[in-house]
């Protein structure tokens, strides 16, 4: 076995006892009542959410989580979430990681759009600038059926903002201006948010923005290479129709230009970076039928989503890197809840179904020149029917579900081949104490053979198509406990207490070799390909989180643990887009203080402790270990009383200017130039004008 060490300097300040803390308190039993609202990532709660969904679905929201809106980077705000981690510094290097499984094992969408596919896995295959996002909802684990395909791991689902958000009681039009400067890498951001309510049943939006980033450095200094502009639109319309119809219309793009390392997830390697361009459209139109019955509301959602990277970089020493890669997806979802009340409880029933496609094309230099076909095309299809129960019985919750999926795989990685495969879920929850409730719950999973990697898309060209591949299974179990305490010092004040402890089994889990493979006699032994591994892995963890808030101040403490384990080996699976699944186990405090009416004050502290993992790569056994970290930001916002809707934020963001690198990055054991590391430290400005 060899062993790597990364070269990372790391103090060894931490947030341990903080942590600690949070875990003594989340030994109580925990809450079934919502907390405040605060400036911390929250649960928000209505009257209609179950149970389950409180507890294990987290959102956060722009305007309550100041460096939400001041983020240009995924991390900048989901990380809050426990369970969750971000790697890639780059926005177009961003990647979501829930408990250790990365983005092509998630569920992603932009108002109900999925994003599917992947295009480089030296690149990230979410583009989406921040700034559109009024939330973005995680499902940490899959715990529910109406997920389905891609979701082994959960879901993360972002909304754009919408002029009912920004619309003031009776205004009929209005406007947000934006303006915003990080000091690491001269970023400066400038948008406009035109809104407006011509009548009492349509609403319309307009956004533009524009980021100039230049490159930044990390703790040490070293140049993080990126030269770039980006424009963002987004496009809303929506109308009620009589009593019972509501239609809406939406289309928004995130389109980035400009100079990136030649792989981005190696920001500081000596290759000159080269002229790349990231960009995504998606479309949506969705109907609402809710008459006054109960047993009707239906949802509607059509949309085309398009993610490209487009390359021309005209340098020799990279040629055969000129290309253009897209993936697109195109969907129809149809869900329908209907709300029965019987002599045996309530019944909140959820039937939908979903069919989708997603087609993957590749075009090198000489197709644009000279117009030809794309060299690589590969599609998929799925298409599902569930049906959830949501049955309350007094104090006790049931929730049974199943699902049904008949994917359709890629024909240059499984050969075509279909895979029919139902799938069952059963959760409970039981009020054991005022506020206080226990959960569990079992999901079973499935995901079909993804695309290729749309770069590597030729047509089966070097490309071993394996017709034995079989889909990833297994199933996904968690029991917890939640609570809320009031009252406890004061006579107004709040105590949020929830933890969790999960166990995901994976069967079947797709590896896709970049080489070495071999491809018979004739096409040689160093091809590439998606395998099945030999052994079936099983992810454990907890998840505390622990939410106090008394008058002006609030305080959120969190703590989060997942490893991944093969059971022959016991070594964890490897991510081709980064070094290892797993993260060390992560500690956060969030502390929000508001002194007066205009002005707030927050801190955010991030621990991360070190972890070693051992798994195989390119045949060897290899073990790695990710040091600690430690990162502390600190930010204040102030809306003055004479200015009605204007506000200035401030924030200092890795004030120690700790230099690290995620534990969900590229790590490369090495050589630290070839390493993904973070910012060091960057003050951001923003002032933000709505009238």
């Amino acid at each position: 076995m060899r062993e790597v060490k990364l070269p990372i300097s790391s103090n060894q300040l931490t947030v341990l006892s903080m942590g600690v803390v949070a875990i003594l308190w989340t030994q109580a039993a925990s809450a079934a009542e919502a907390m405040p609202s605060t400036t911390l990532q929250t649960i928000t709660v209505t009257a209609n959410t179950s149970v389950r969904d409180k507890v294990q679905e987290d959102g956060v929201y722009v305007e309550d989580y100041t460096p939400a809106q001041q983020a240009s980077h995924l991390s900048d705000f989901l990380n809050v979430v426990p369970g969750v981690t971000i790697g890639g510094t780059s926005s177009v290097n961003q990647r979501i990681r829930i408990r250790g499984l990365e983005d092509s094992n998630l569920k992603v969408t932009v108002d109900g759009a999925r994003q599917e596919g992947k295009l480089f896995y030296h690149m990230g295959d979410i583009t989406i600038d921040p700034d559109l996002l009024k939330q973005a909802d995680v499902a940490v684990g899959n715990n529910s059926v109406t997920l389905g395909n891609d979701a082994l791991g959960g879901a993360v689902a972002f909304e754009t903002v919408d002029a009912a958000d920004l619309l003031k009681p009776g205004q009929k039009i209005g406007a947000k201006l934006k303006a915003g400067y990080a000091s690491n890498n001269d970023e400066l951001l400038t948008s406009a948010t035109v809104f407006g309510a011509p009548s009492d049943n349509v609403d319309l939006l307009a956004y533009y923005g524009k980021r100039d980033t230049s490159s930044g450095e990390d703790g040490e200094g070293r140049e993080l290479f990126e030269d770039s502009e980006s424009e963002s639109f987004l496009l809303k319309a929506g109308a009620y129709v009589g009593d019972d119809h509501h239609v809406g219309a939406s289309f928004s793009r995130t389109d980035k230009e400009g100079v990136f390392p030649f792989r981005p997830d190696f920001p500081s390697r000596s290759e000159p970076p080269i002229p790349q361009q990231v960009k995504r459209d998606t479309y949506t139109l969705d109907h609402n039928f809710n008459p006054a019955n109960s047993l009707i509301d239906v949802d509607t959602t059509v949309y085309q989503t398009e993610t490209q990277i487009l390359r021309d970089n005209g340098i020799e020493a990279v040629s055969g890197y000129d290309w253009d890669a897209k993936v697109k997806t195109t969907g129809v979802k149809i869900e329908n809840t209907s709300v029965i009340d019987a002599a045996s409880g309530r019944h909140k029933l959820i039937a939908g179904v979903e069919h989708y496609k997603k087609q993957s094309d590749f075009y090198t230099a000489e197709d644009r020149a000279t117009k030809l076909p794309a060299s690589g095309e590969d599609s998929a299809k799925n298409t599902s029917v569930y049906l959830e129960d949501q049955w309350q019985m007094g104090k006790l919750t049931l929730t049974p579900g199943v699902r049904y999926d008949r994917y359709e795989a890629p024909e240059f990685i499984a050969g075509g081949k279909t895979y029919d495969n139902v799938v069952g879920a059963l959760a409970a929850s039981y009020e054991i104490a005022p506020r206080t409730q226990v959960f569990a719950s079992y999901t079973q999973l499935f995901n079909g053979p993804d695309l290729s990697q749309t770069i590597f898309n030729r047509d089966g060209a070097g490309t071993v198509v394996n017709n034995d591949l079989k889909a990833e299974e297994g199933d996904n179990a968690e029991v917890g406990v939640v609570t809320t305490l009031r009252d406890l010092t004061t006579a107004n004040d709040s105590l949020q207490l929830s933890g969790k402890y999960f166990e995901t089994n994976i069967e079947n889990y797709i590896e896709f070799i970049r080489s070495g493979l071999s491809c018979g006699p004739n096409l040689g032994n160093d091809c590439q390909g998606a395998v099945n591994k030999d052994e079936d892995y099983k992810i454990k963890g907890v998840e505390l989180a622990a939410d106090y808030k008394v008058n002006n101040f609030s305080m959120g403490l969190s703590y989060a643990h997942a490893r991944s384990k093969g059971e022959d080996t016991g070594y964890s699976f490897y991510s081709q887009t980064g070094s290892g699944s797993d993260a060390g186990d992560k500690y956060m405090v969030n502390l929000a203080y508001q002194p007066t009416d205009t002005t707030e004050l927050g801190w955010r502290s991030t621990y991360v402790a070190p972890v070693t993992q051992t798994f195989i790569l390119r045949g060897d056994v290899t073990e790695l270990k990710k040091p600690s970290y430690d990162v502390h930001d600190i930010f204040m916002s102030y809306s003055p009383a004479q200015v009605d809707g204007l506000k200035a934020t401030v924030g200092v963001y890795n004030l120690f200017d700790e230099t690290y690198a995620s534990h969900g990055s590229r790590l490369n054991p090495a050589n630290a130039t070839a390493t993904d590391f973070e910012m060091g430290r960057n003050i951001k400005t923003s002032l933000t004008y709505q009238f």
